[in-house]
């Protein structure tokens, strides 16, 4: 189960205050992995230095202790080398590439892509198929002849096709990892053998995440399915606007980062959401 970190702001600036703490916090709670750089993480509106500050703090508080990926990935091949070049002197343990978006590359550009971003780096690379963000779907085809290349070791698996996805761990060598970016079908996908899970949501109830996994480790499908029942219900109100604003906005009624705040083009979530919101929050804490 690995946290896709968001990444708090505080007065315009990042709260590096605020990141250290969730760094230590999801650490603590039992992720399995940390992703800062995501689209959780607003990376679209981070600078280079930022960007180095984000990866640096990451790594300084993991201390080894889990697994950083970061996501680097763009439009442009030529750009992602480059950054995979700039970002060389830090040590982190691999990447999240999503695919290319908006230009919409066929599979075999696609193929080329990724086969010259491994090429580029010698870290462990991941796979971020996204469909309805990227315009464009990596087929399973694809992604299985990229699984060929030594230094790709899995997907953060987001098709949105259920079908696709099945049949991605249905044909999947066993040394890929198929990791679900969906929240809504992380029992799913577990269910059917998926590896874990790169999930928003886990920002919140982030033991009942952990203990999912756990369960299907064990075997145990009616544990995993009591500890996901409270899930089922929570993980469509943390995107019932765009993301992360819900999941920041409970992260800062919990005292966990300083500002509920989120960078241009995104704002704040509606009243009506912050209302159904507290009334989570407010239930939770009189548990």
């Amino acid at each position: 189960m690995w946290v896709p970190l968001i990444t708090p702001f505080k007065d315009g600036a990042v709260d590096i205050q605020s990141y250290d703490r969730l760094v230590e916090h999801y650490i603590q709670a039992g992720a399995d992995a940390l992703f800062p750089l995501g689209t959780t993480g607003e990376s679209p509106t981070l600078d280079d230095a930022e960007i180095d500050l984000v990866i640096e703090r990451t790594v300084a508080v993991a201390r080894g202790r889990v697994p950083v990926f970061v996501g680097v990935g763009g439009n442009s091949t030529r750009k992602v080398e480059k950054e995979l070049k700039r970002l060389q002197r830090i040590a982190f343990d691999g990447i999240v590439s999503v695919c290319p978006y908006y230009n919409r590359p066929s599979q075999d550009g696609l193929i080329a892509h990724f086969r010259n971003i491994a090429a580029a780096t010698d870290r462990l690379v991941l796979i971020y198929n996204i469909p309805y963000r990227t315009a464009v779907n990596l087929s399973n085809d694809s992604m299985l002849e990229l699984a060929e290349v030594p230094n790709i070791v899995g997907a953060k698996d987001s098709s949105g096709s259920l079908a696709q996805s099945l049949e991605l761990l249905a044909r999947k060598p066993k040394d890929f990892a198929v990791l679900t970016g969906e929240d809504a079908l992380y029992f799913t996908m577990m269910a059917n053998g998926a590896e874990g899970g790169i999930l928003a949501a886990s920002h919140l109830m982030t033991e009942r995440f952990i203990e999912v996994g756990r369960c299907f480790a064990a075997n145990d499908v009616a544990g995993a399915r009591a500890a996901w029942a409270p899930l089922a219900q929570f993980v469509p109100l943390l995107f019932a606007e765009a993301n992360p604003m819900p999941i920041k906005y409970l992260l800062w009624r919990q005292g966990l980062i300083a500002s509920p705040e989120c960078r241009l083009p995104l704002t704040r979530i509606s009243d009506g959401l912050a209302k159904r919101l507290d009334a989570y929050f407010e239930q939770r804490a009189a548990a």
